[in-house]
């Protein structure tokens, strides 16, 4: 008797030694921009089966509007917020004034209610500068809001300014409709996932394209099963704990673009 209980446990152990390694969680968070413009195909977005992120235009005719309906939804609205080359009434630029900068972002925030933060829209050249960045990363801590570089740049110092003050923030992986054909966008959520493995999260920023939306109505149900966790992107900002991952910067730390 005593000779089978020992040997019961000794493969017992045997098969605790060589079982497999726990699979490292995944998780992805999405964020859907340009929203807005078009009340019927950005309620889709809505009706996505998980935590979106609706990121609305200010200078779009259903901005208030559809602020109200995301957040009755129960889903984080963020500012969309223009920068050059954007253009229009509320869109900053490298040659305004400080001043200026903080007059049209109170002018956006007021047309977009219940932001919980903002997002750059385009800003390629705007991301770029310092002293903007510097400021717009403090205003927003005063404001307890959260930053979310799209990175539209390799110029960009906005994540790293953030990080400097310790302000929430995070950072774009992967774009899913540059291309916007479903054969593509199902490509870069592949991507996506695959880089949510390899790297523990993926932040994903799309569009509310009819390709876009009809390959995330069909693909996102799927994620769970993929042992994928979509969570919020607050959930996403406390899980990395503002820190850049590898492709955006070294030990944590957003890498600076290179000066000439």
């Amino acid at each position: 008797m005593r000779l089978r209980l020992l040997l019961g446990l000794l493969c017992c152990l045997a098969g605790v030694a060589h079982a497999a390694p726990a699979p490292q969680k995944a998780y992805i968070t999405l964020i859907i921009d340009d929203l807005g413009q078009n009340l019927p195909r950005d309620r889709r977005v809505l009706a996505l089966p998980g935590p979106v992120t609706t990121a609305i235009m200010p200078d779009t005719p259903h901005a208030t509007e559809f602020a109200r309906e995301a957040h009755r939804a129960g889903k984080i609205v963020i500012l969309h917020m223009p920068m050059d080359p954007a253009t229009g009434p509320f869109a900053w630029h490298p040659d305004l004034p400080i001043d200026e900068l903080e007059k049209r972002l109170n002018a956006a925030l007021k047309v977009v209610p219940y932001t919980a933060g903002i997002n750059n829209h385009m800003g390629s050249r705007m991301t770029s500068q310092t002293a903007a960045m510097t400021w717009l990363m403090a205003d927003l801590q005063r404001r307890h809001k959260f930053f979310v570089d799209s990175r539209t740049s390799a110029q960009t110092v906005a994540a790293a300014e953030a990080q400097k003050i310790g302000l929430a923030s995070v950072s774009r992986d992967v774009f899913l409709d540059d291309e916007p054909t479903e054969a593509a966008i199902f490509t870069q959520l592949q991507t996506a996932i695959s880089l949510a493995r390899k790297q523990g999260s993926a932040v994903m920023i799309g569009h509310p394209y009819p390709q876009t939306l009809a390959v995330l109505e069909r693909e996102l149900p799927k994620l769970k099963a993929q042992g994928i966790e979509w969570i919020d992107i607050k959930s996403m900002i406390g899980l990395r704990g503002n820190r850049a991952t590898a492709a955006h910067g070294k030990d944590g730390n957003y890498r600076l673009p290179q000066t000439r």
